[in-house]
């Protein structure tokens, strides 16, 4: 978990790590003399090197700004309608968006839901824990699908799990060793991808060891699918906010804060994220019976053959997906919105449409900047630079470093904003062996010089940070909401899955991560 959250720093900085390892001075020569020569070829390539989550203390994070292409957001009642262009939009009712409010729920439900699949299991998470609570979902897993083959009338279920290959791989007992199983038995209805990050490769694929090798990139997606309905990391508050996501491991099944949305019968919305999963899956390598893994035929191998091959077949891949839902969403939106010929909701009901009508919009977001996608980073640099004065803006996360573009928008605009922070207590890395367990003070040192610069300008009225503590849990809820004037009293949700801001826009390693974009006329969402 520590390296999954890591910032930006130079070489110097990984130089100066490696001299903390006793015994090891060889080894932290020779990774800090490839270091620089990476950093400079990466530096060539207008990439930034990814590096530990310490880094801020001894190299402050200077990012590139972009500029949000603001001329964008027209004036009016539905002021987003411009994402659409950028994404699918899915209109749906607001009764079948459920805000889940304790791990224990989220467990409890995704259990429930793997019992009455019928058609497909789509689970996409940074990994799958190890312990007897991880376990209970495999047993869970493993059990239908029996059922599913018993069945008077065998069903064709279909269980799909994404993973990240390092974090997945990790010790003798890890991710895949937990599926192992259900890959033998099932073999022609279980698929395992774990993604490998293409910039992880060659001598530093050797040399860099477990855990220090997550900082050069991750799969970060969180999707958790059954049938038509589909659960994200979400917020138990409404508004605009951009959260992240649980993974599979016990903590956040028992005492860790998060947030989790449940999207109840959303079909289009449970297809788009099936042909996500499915395309991240198909550039990344397959796991085997025999716990081999394979690289799908035809696809161009992610570390071992060319990585600019590679990165524009998987952008191909990914924005075939989102292309060709945005294009059936805006026919499907054409045809129920703008037509003459449209229904009142007492006709479609005697047709036998009984949907309610849609009063929610959401707006899946994707952000792989390994394959040059940064749809997420373009809409957030929006919405923030949007939100003018009479706006109050709500940040949350546990791993706080904004990156320089944002602390600049919080700090240049006019809105309010109200910045919820994990207490060092609350931080998953609190009490951690070795540098790992430095983390919480880094992160206290990077609010500091934040809440400084806060004062420094005269709007502590304005910014204002608190700490979340509660005994004996940790603090992993991530997002932003705000209150935008504009929106007639509703609703804009940002749902992240990304660990902090900066992991989010790529500043703290490369990562793949979904979005998702929620605005809803019902403010009791």
């Amino acid at each position: 978990m520590a390296v999954a959250a890591a910032a930006a720093a130079g070489p110097v900085f990984w130089r100066r790590l490696l001299g903390l390892l006793p015994g090891r001075p060889g080894l932290a020569a020779l990774l800090g003399r490839l270091s620089d020569r990476l950093g400079r070829n990466r530096d060539r390539q207008r990439r930034r090197s990814p590096w530990l989550l310490l880094a801020p203390l001894l190299s402050p994070t200077v990012p590139q700004v972009t500029s949000p292409p603001c001329c964008l957001c027209p004036e009016g009642v539905h002021r987003f309608q411009w994402i659409r262009n950028l994404v699918p939009e899915f209109g749906v009712s607001s009764s079948h968006v459920r805000v889940l409010s304790s791990p224990a729920e989220f467990f409890e439900l995704m259990k429930g839901q793997i019992r009455v699949a019928k058609k497909r299991v789509v689970m996409a998470s940074l990994y799958l824990g190890t312990g007897p609570l991880e376990q209970e979902l495999v047993d869970c897993l493993e059990s239908t699908l029996e059922k599913s083959l018993q069945a008077k009338f065998p069903s064709n279920l279909k269980v799909s799990i994404l993973l990240d290959f390092t974090r997945g791989s990790r010790g003798r007992k890890n991710s895949r060793t937990m599926l192992l199983p259900l890959l033998q038995r099932f073999p022609e209805q279980v698929r395992v991808s774990l993604f490998h990050t293409p910039h992880l490769r060659g001598l530093l694929r050797l040399l860099i060891p477990e855990r220090f090798n997550e900082t050069i990139g991750l799969q970060h997606i969180k999707v958790y699918l059954f049938d038509n309905s589909v659960i994200l990391s979400g917020s138990p508050e409404t508004c605009v906010f951009h959260p992240c996501s649980a993974n599979l491991s016990d903590s956040y099944f028992t005492n860790r804060q998060d947030r989790y949305v449940f999207l109840q019968d959303c079909v289009e919305i449970a297809d788009f994220f099936t042909e996500l999963v499915d395309a991240v899956g198909d550039v990344s390598l397959q796991l085997q019976g025999d716990d081999t893994v394979q690289v799908v035929d035809g696809m161009v191998h992610p570390y071992k053959g060319d990585r600019t091959e590679y990165c524009k077949a998987a952008n191909k891949r990914v924005m075939d997906v989102i292309n060709s839902a945005r294009t059936r969403q805006q026919m499907l939106h054409a045809q129920t919105f703008h037509s003459n010929s449209l229904l009142t909701q007492e006709d479609a009901a005697a047709a036998g449409d009984r949907r309610p009508a849609p009063d929610t919009w959401i707006y899946p977001l994707i952000q792989m900047k390994p394959f040059e996608i940064q749809i997420d980073e373009i809409v957030t640099e929006t919405l923030l630079t949007e939100a003018e004065r009479g706006a109050k803006v709500y940040l949350t996360t546990g791993y706080f470093n904004l990156t320089q573009a944002y602390m600049d928008l919080v700090l240049g605009t006019r809105a309010e904003y109200q910045i919820l922070l994990a207490s060092p207590e609350v931080n998953g890395f609190f009490g951690a062996k070795g540098v790992a367990g430095a983390i919480p003070a880094a992160y206290v040192h990077i609010e500091r010089q934040f809440y400084s610069e806060v004062c420094s300008l005269g709007q502590q009225e304005r910014v204002q940070l608190q700490e979340y503590w509660r005994r004996g849990w940790t603090f992993h809820a991530k997002g932003a909401r705000a209150a935008l004037p504009e929106v007639r009293g509703g609703v804009l949700c940002h749902l992240r899955a990304a660990e902090s801001p900066g992991e989010a826009v790529g500043e703290d390693g490369d990562s793949t991560d979904q979005e998702l974009l929620l605005r809803t006329d019902r403010c009791c969402l």
